[in-house]
């Protein structure tokens, strides 16, 4: 088997038996690809399947270091893992030549969460700070900028308000905004990681700001999704990813924000107001308990240095009283 029958084939079966999503697929097929370039450009033609070894497998991760972090040479190392695992059941080659090789460490940083009061000036910038161009601007561009700060305030709230991944939110349509059987109105999040579907609460906020950008965006285009671009079409994560960016600069929000940082802040700030891990866990549509625990050391950190620039203020106050 060449290298395009085998991908083509590891292609199938990622998505077909393994139920993986497109985009993990594709992450998966583009790191073996890149593993075949390698060895292409090292030797000048494609390495038989069969040939391959260790050493060719180490050459590509030496080659990456300095330029790639741990995190994304451990992830093209289990790539090629998976893709000679699966040759291997496919009795195309004999043996895993990456089976032995021990990944990179890599440290394991605790998620960035915002303050409580720099995630509500984010969540709040479109609908404060107005326009987003300074030239002079149409009726009707000035209508369609309206609508975009609708649906960006929208997208800020229930990325905070419910802790949706960015690719959830994206992939959120119409129907999937459940208020007929519920008290509270639902998201039905049915492209989770994994492929798992779950349901999450719709906080009054977030859902104020949905009802109000529903109400309107139908004047961007008739997509089921519910996120369209100016253009009228679904909104990507990239999109996103500068939408926060954008409204965190507008916002005058001084923390690193990203749509993933809303997530860990969603589920920090519901520790802090003491909601239980299984409950947290359940919401943002963790597997396994242990994923969700490390929120419990972002909140000791936060509360050791809420004590320590409480000592700080009262050791200064202290030293006030006693000066002669």
């Amino acid at each position: 088997m060449d290298w395009d029958s085998a991908l083509g084939a590891f292609r199938t079966y990622l998505a077909i038996e393994r139920n993986y999503s497109p985009r993990t697929v594709e992450v998966y097929l583009r790191d073996c690809a890149a593993l075949r370039e390698h060895l292409r450009e090292k030797r000048g033609k494609d390495v038989a399947l069969a040939k391959l070894s260790a050493i060719d497998v180490r050459s590509q991760l030496a080659a990456l270091f300095g330029t790639n972090g741990p995190a994304t040479i451990g992830r093209k190392l289990s790539s090629a893992r998976a893709f000679f695992r699966f040759l291997v059941k496919r009795g195309v080659i004999a043996g895993n030549p990456a089976a032995a090789i021990r990944g990179p460490k890599k440290g394991k940083p605790l998620p960035r969460a915002l303050g409580k009061e720099d995630a509500a000036l984010l969540v709040e910038a479109p609908g404060i700070t107005g326009r987003t161009s300074h030239r002079r601007l149409s009726a009707t561009e000035e209508a369609r900028q309206k609508i975009l700060r609708l649906r960006d305030t929208a997208m800020l709230e229930l990325l905070y308000g419910t802790g949706l991944r960015v690719s959830e939110l994206c992939d959120i349509d119409l129907d999937d905004i459940d208020r007929a059987r519920f008290v509270a109105p639902m998201l039905i999040v049915r492209h989770g990681k994994g492929s798992k579907s779950r349901q999450v609460p719709i906080g009054e906020q977030a859902d104020d700001a949905l009802v109000a950008y529903v109400k309107e965006r139908g004047q961007l285009g008739s997509s089921k999704a519910v996120f369209l671009s100016a253009g009228g079409s679904r909104l990507t994560p990239r999109s996103v990813q500068r939408m926060v960016k954008q409204w965190t600069i507008a916002g005058g929000v001084h923390a690193d924000a990203t749509p993933h940082a809303l997530r860990h802040s969603f589920a920090t700030h519901l520790l802090d107001e003491g909601a239980d891990l299984l409950s947290i866990q359940e919401l943002l549509g963790h597997a396994s308990l242990s994923s969700t625990q490390i929120y419990t050391k972002v909140s000791l950190q936060h509360l050791q240095e809420v004590y320590d620039d409480a000592h700080d203020k009262m050791a200064k106050a202290r030293a006030s009283r006693l000066k002669p």
